[in-house]
């Protein structure tokens, strides 16, 4: 179903297409710092007026075009469980060290700027490598930013460790962040 741009809030916008800040900023510059930026109970329709009277139906249509696009990035917990066993796809944690201490996907390791270093100067950019946060949305730009780099077989791991923790092991328990 296609957002009503008059009705649609933008926090309901980035919860159903995650990728929406990125694609608005893209194509207009919409949401990427202080001055460009919008609050979550704004309407997508009053963020375009106030950018320029941009057309919010254009701006929904890049928006949509971009999740097609992120859809392809994203992987199902189940399908990447079966990479990690059949090819050793590489995990890599992109959550604070504090909630991956306190639960993570056995293998997988806690990114940092030295070991974002290492990936990028020695990893196999064709390797498969997984991303994962906690519930798949910030992995979405992480993955974005890999692919950027060069990495072509980079995957964000849809619904983070929340969804793996449902699907694949439920061992590993959930949890909320505030």
């Amino acid at each position: 179903m296609r957002p009503d741009p008059e009705s649609t809030t933008m926090g309901e916008l980035l919860a159903l297409y995650p990728g929406a800040q990125r694609a608005l900023f893209r194509n207009y510059h919409i949401g990427g710092c202080a001055s460009c930026g919008f609050q979550p109970a704004e309407t997508l329709s009053g963020v375009c007026a106030r950018n320029g009277g941009i057309d919010p139906q254009q701006a929904i249509d890049r928006i949509l075009e971009a999740h097609e696009q992120d859809e392809k990035i994203f992987i199902a917990p189940a399908e990447a469980a079966e990479l990690k066993e059949k090819v050793s796809a590489r995990f890599v944690d992109i959550r604070t060290r504090e909630e991956f201490e306190a639960v993570h996907i056995p293998g997988s390791q806690l990114m940092g700027q030295d070991f974002l270093q290492e990936i990028m100067a020695k990893w196999d950019k064709a390797a498969p490598v997984i991303l994962v946060d906690h519930t798949g949305n910030r992995s979405l730009d992480a993955a974005s930013y890999f692919a950027g780099h060069g990495f072509t077989a980079v995957r964000a791991l849809k619904g983070g460790i929340d969804a793996w923790s449902c699907a694949v092991d439920p061992s590993l328990p959930r949890y909320t962040t505030e």
